[in-house]
């Protein structure tokens, strides 16, 4: 835990960004009956009945400092999707930084593994000499920023019926673009001090 506080607490530097990141099941539903748009004095309608059309999964990537962040649709989060997406930070998203401090959480497809099961060695290798990974102690993953992020994106941008993938992703880059324009910040206020005020039960205790 304090690993991860502490590299909260550090000021900003280009060179080691650090990047909070994490995924997301969305369900994808879409009308059987075609909504009646909002008119003056009279809100929008929908049926009560709606159709399943499966989930897709929603990779989220928040500089939060920076105020900064990218969102990707895929059909699933395996561990070849987690690759791609540390590829994407590296070589598009980050390719000038010296390290890039990844926040994450302990699920299985968050590993180095998944890089070498998805790429040539040397390419795995040549990411992660520019990827530093930083987990989330177990059942602590509330201390990952990105969980932040994607509570902001199911309440502005998610709490309606989305039928497929396009749209969610143009729904999504929308959302991001305008979020990235006004450069919202995530400003973290729980330090190392806290936590060993706050959770003094979870630190071992030496014996007088």
């Amino acid at each position: 835990m304090e690993d991860v506080l502490d590299l909260y607490a550090e000021l900003y530097d280009v060179a080691y960004p650090v990047v909070c990141f994490d995924e997301l099941p969305v369900q994808l539903i879409g009308e059987t009956r075609t909504p009646i748009p909002m008119a003056p004095g009279r809100p929008a309608r929908m049926d009560y009945e709606y159709t399943r059309h499966g989930t897709c999964n929603v990779f989220v990537a928040v500089e939060p400092k920076r105020g900064r962040r990218q969102l990707t649709v895929t059909a699933r989060r395996t561990r070849v999707d987690f690759a791609r997406q540390m590829q994407w930070l590296v070589d598009v998203a980050y390719p000038h930084a010296t390290t890039i401090r990844v926040v994450l959480d302990n699920l299985n497809t968050h590993t180095a593994a998944a890089l070498y099961e998805t790429l040539p060695a040397a390419e795995a290798r040549r990411l992660l000499q520019k990827l530093e990974f930083h987990y989330t102690p177990k059942h602590g993953s509330w201390l990952n920023m990105a969980e932040i992020e994607l509570s902001v994106v199911q309440r502005q941008c998610l709490s309606r019926r989305i039928a497929d993938p396009q749209t969610l992703q143009r729904e999504l880059t929308a959302y991001a673009r305008q979020r990235n324009t006004a450069k919202a910040a995530i400003h973290w206020q729980f330090t190392t001090d806290r936590a060993r005020e706050k959770l003094h039960r979870l630190y071992p205790s030496i014996p007088s």
